[in-house]
């Protein structure tokens, strides 16, 4: 395996297709590794990894401490309520406390989308994004492609449809910047008020008529619709999104017997799927849950030891 030269993993958009399939390569590994009797190693053993959410996560979270955990890290869980941020400590003023203790790794989610690069000023740890604002979610697409290519063996020039709450979307950004990396055409479809104009300089398809674009599409991702993060009301009513972008069983028999449907999850049942897809969709977002925890695994072993040469993980 070549030498991983990368410190922070910050965005799909900083990784190149070698360093990706390096990802997908050292994941496979170590999904094998977790379904041992005993599913530890000892890649990041001595090495302190802080999960540091300033949003609020379940899966992500999960899966990030589990995986520092199965490569035997040191893991400290921040919580932001019991923390000085609530008596309006700066995070930057957190982070360089926090640098005191010399963690090798932190694991960061945060509101802003521009933090991350700044932040990486005040610390010698490596930093992996667990989501930042609006801007990328790397290792949700990571995953997404891997479970893509385990299901189809390859992610080569695939049509990607990406459908919802395109404006608020980490995971969409991401997913872009993975699949244009293997030669993927990618179209972004939902109301006009949630597909931002920016969108036109990604090289991307833009589509408001869902029945047409799933035709075509190779793999569906199903984007939930963040209520949170929406201050405006950018469409009508639910039943007209219903009606018009949700996944219906009507609507996944226009769209190719092969077809992957996917969703970065938690899903909003009847809003973005119906729930009478359930048996059928379900079962493979679940893998993609499984996935995350052998791909986090592997980002965190190759920002975790990548000032050494690396070895095959046995």
């Amino acid at each position: 395996m070549e030498q991983w030269t990368k410190k922070h993993i910050l965005g799909i958009k900083d990784l190149s297709r070698d360093e990706i399939e390096t990802v997908f390569n050292l994941a496979a590994s170590f999904k094998e590794i977790s379904q041992r009797e005993v599913k530890k190693v000892p890649a990041l053993r001595g090495k302190t990894v802080l999960n540091l959410f300033f949003e609020n996560s379940t899966r992500t979270r999960t899966s990030f401490e589990l995986a520092a955990k199965r490569l035997s890290g040191d893991v400290v869980n921040f919580s932001v309520s019991t923390s000085s941020l609530a008596k309006e400590e700066s995070i930057i003023d957190t982070i360089k406390n926090l640098e005191t203790y010399h963690p090798d790794i932190m694991i960061i989610r945060i509101e802003s989308s521009t933090s991350l690069h700044t932040l990486t000023k005040y610390t010698q740890a490596s930093i992996v994004n667990a989501g930042d604002g609006r801007n990328e979610h790397p290792t949700q697409a990571l995953l997404d492609m891997f479970t893509v290519k385990e299901v189809r063996g390859n992610v080569e020039n695939l049509n990607v449809l990406i459908v919802g709450d395109i404006m608020h979307s980490r995971v969409a950004r991401s997913n872009i910047f993975g699949f244009q990396r293997f030669g993927g055409k990618v179209t972004v479809c939902g109301p006009s008020t949630l597909i931002p104009y920016e969108f036109q300089n990604l090289g991307v398809k833009i589509s408001y008529d869902f029945d047409k674009a799933i035709e075509d599409a190779d793999v569906v991702i199903m984007l939930r619709i963040q209520k949170e993060r929406q201050t405006s009301c950018f469409f009508p009513t639910m039943r007209e999104y219903l009606d018009r972008f949700a996944l219906t069983p009507e609507r996944l028999r226009r769209a190719k017997k092969d077809v992957i449907i996917m969703h970065p999850g938690p899903i909003n049942w009847d809003i973005e799927i119906s729930s009478s897809l359930k048996e059928q969709v379900h079962p493979l977002i679940l893998k993609q849950a499984e996935n995350g925890l052998a791909v986090r695994m592997a980002v965190l072993y190759l920002v975790g030891t990548q000032k050494r040469e690396l070895v095959e993980v046995e």
